[in-house]
């Protein structure tokens, strides 16, 4: 079994700071989920986190940096991007540390495994404590940037506590892998992806971050992907499914497939905000009507009624609103 430790004392922040500087692997907490850390500079080392979750080598990974010195956030990407578009720049003073992932032009000679071969990169500044202090620590050891993907196994439900990253990897020992336990993850959901290698911003992956709110801090509107952005985490059609299969359905057509079945929907779990009845014995949860209460809880959610061994996964479409973007982005993709 992985080692778990607790992230509220130094000594563990030390440890798993050495993990990384050593080429190992740390189960790190952030505001949105649990990430699988390796020093983004250490090629051996990334290609574990690819090993560890069965990843392809060619998905890139999110290279996280710990908070700029007087707020200089274009020397604090320096290391690992060759140019930082203005672009780039308002979103970092309006947004980091925080839940929003930058793609960047990659320094050639740095981060081409965690880069997936791009030449570009995605950076993110975490603003949970624990990832913060994990990080400047490791820097204090030569680590300037850690890769770290979620931590989880490739395309299944993301992590949101240190128990869920322990059940993931149960197969590791604890000389493979060290987890920090920060507690829950308050946001609950993988962060806003933008392209910004290209000088306009780009919406590659929706998260908690509205497009409004991301327009107003750069004064200018987000393009939509197109055939020629950077790949970038968490993008592929299917992702961050459970074993169980998902299937999305408004209110009206999710309770009359209920009475249909009676009793015999005793293999179905059901995840909804309008108030369903269903047969005794049918897991029904509340999805909670704010989308940012909703993303906090998803991911162990869907991990709860997975674990109750049912075949599907009923879930209620969530609101078209912006707001709800993160969430029914990532409900999608569990269910395609």
């Amino acid at each position: 079994m992985p080692l778990t430790l607790n992230a509220s004392g130094p000594v563990a922040i030390e440890q798993a700071a050495l993990r990384l500087a050593a080429g190992g692997l740390v189960g790190m907490p952030t505001e949105t989920v649990y990430g699988l850390a390796a020093d983004a500079g250490n090629a051996s080392a990334v290609n574990g986190i690819f090993t560890a979750k069965g990843r392809p080598s060619d998905h890139p990974l999110i290279v996280h940096i710990p908070p700029a010195e007087g707020g200089d956030w274009r020397a604090a990407v320096a290391p690992l991007a060759h140019s930082v578009p203005d672009v780039a720049v308002a979103l970092m003073q309006a947004f980091w540390p925080g839940p929003l992932t930058l793609i960047l032009p990659r320094r050639p000679e740095v981060a081409a495994v965690a880069a997936g071969g791009q030449d570009s990169v995605g950076v993110r500044c975490p603003v949970h404590p624990v990832a913060q202090a994990l990080l400047k620590a490791a820097r204090a050891h030569g680590v300037l940037g850690v890769a770290a993907p979620s931590a989880n196994r490739f395309g299944r439900v993301s992590p949101t506590s240190a128990a869920h990253v322990a059940e993931e990897f149960a197969d590791l020992g604890d000389d493979q892998l060290l987890i920090l336990d920060g507690g829950v993850c308050p946001v609950g959901i993988e962060s806003t992806i933008v392209d910004c290698s290209r000088g306009v911003p780009v919406l590659l992956r929706p998260g908690m971050l509205t497009p409004a709110q991301i327009e107003a801090a750069c004064g200018q509107p987000l393009r939509e992907r197109d055939a020629t952005a950077p790949r970038a985490s968490g993008t592929l059609e299917s992702h961050y499914a459970p074993r169980a299969k998902v299937r999305l359905m408004e209110a009206r057509p999710l309770q009359a497939a209920l009475e249909v079945l009676g009793a015999d929907a005793k293999h179905i779990a059901v995840y909804a905000r309008a108030r369903l009845k269903a047969a005794p014995g049918v897991a029904v949860r509340r999805m909670p009507a704010d989308a940012a209460a909703c993303a906090h809880e998803l991911f162990a959610v869907l991990r709860e009624l997975d674990a109750t061994g049912v075949r599907l996964i009923w879930v209620e479409t969530p609101p078209g609103d912006t707001a709800w973007d993160g969430v029914r982005d990532r409900l999608q993709r569990a269910a395609a």
